[in-house]
């Protein structure tokens, strides 16, 4: 009481008044979208559809539920338009698998004919492939606490296990750009870079372009990601000679389609 009592000397002495708290009318939502930086209402009830959730299933079995259900819902988006275009499937940037393996069972890879190709140290990152502001920033340090706790991979035995259930799947271990010349493919439809590193994402982007047929999907996981602008700034600086630009997602995602020739 005494506490009440004084509260109310206080707001007659200085004029002001106490207006009721109003909760976030999306909190109180019943179907609200939370995850990964992003929260909406708008509909994203593909999280209900049991294609999207089989395969979001088995990209969680190849490593953990990560909860970037939108993100794979644009992964899985562009993987199918990509699968009606000539060319094979490349990402860089690997880890344990989970968007690769949810894309390959969305799309029920075997029956496409097409190689996807796996890219990745398997390993974290090589420290020779970094920007000198990405050093700066920390990002060595961050890659040996994630390697420590196991959000990095260490080996890859347990990345070709997972992929033992699908045929024409290339795994490559090493680094970006040193293995970027055993991807013996013709043409690229789908090009997916995940590296959280400037230069490699550069100079894979730089490589493929040239391979990608017209309406090819390239997808970079952190091009407008918080934390990750080193990329973004990278990315940017390789396409805009090309006449194009990157569209940036509010998933934390970029995406950029190759135009017709």
């Amino acid at each position: 009481m005494q506490i009440r009592r004084l509260i109310k000397e206080l707001i007659k002495k200085t004029g002001y008044t106490i207006v009721p708290v109003q909760s976030n009318p999306l909190d109180d939502h019943a179907d609200i979208y939370d995850q990964d930086g992003l929260k909406t209402h708008h509909n994203h009830d593909f999280m209900k559809d049991p294609d999207f959730c089989r395969a979001y299933a088995r990209g969680a079995k190849a490593a953990d539920d990560y909860r970037i259900h939108w993100r794979v819902h644009i992964a899985l988006w562009a993987a199918s338009h990509a699968a009606r275009l000539p060319g094979d499937f490349v990402e860089c940037g690997v880890n344990y698998g989970f968007m690769s393996s949810a894309i390959m069972t969305f799309l029920n890879w075997d029956t496409l004919g097409k190689t996807f190709y796996l890219l990745d140290t398997f390993s974290g990152m090589d420290p020779r492939y970094i920007s000198p502001e990405e050093a700066q920033a920390g990002i060595l340090e961050k890659n040996r606490q994630h390697l420590q706790t196991g959000f990095y991979i260490e080996g890859v035995e347990a990345v070709r296990r997972n992929f033992s259930e699908w045929k024409n799947v290339r795994i490559i271990q090493g680094s970006v750009p040193d293995t970027l010349a055993q991807v013996d493919t013709a043409s690229v439809a789908y090009l997916h870079l995940d590296m959280n590193c400037a230069p490699p994402e550069a100079a894979a982007l730089q490589h493929f372009w040239k391979l990608m047929t017209p309406g090819a999907v390239a997808l970079f996981d952190d091009y407008a990601y918080h934390g990750y602008e080193a990329q973004k700034a990278a990315l940017d600086a390789v396409v805009k000679p090309w006449g194009v630009r990157i569209a940036a997602l509010p998933t934390g995602q970029g995406v950029l389609l190759k135009p017709p020739q």
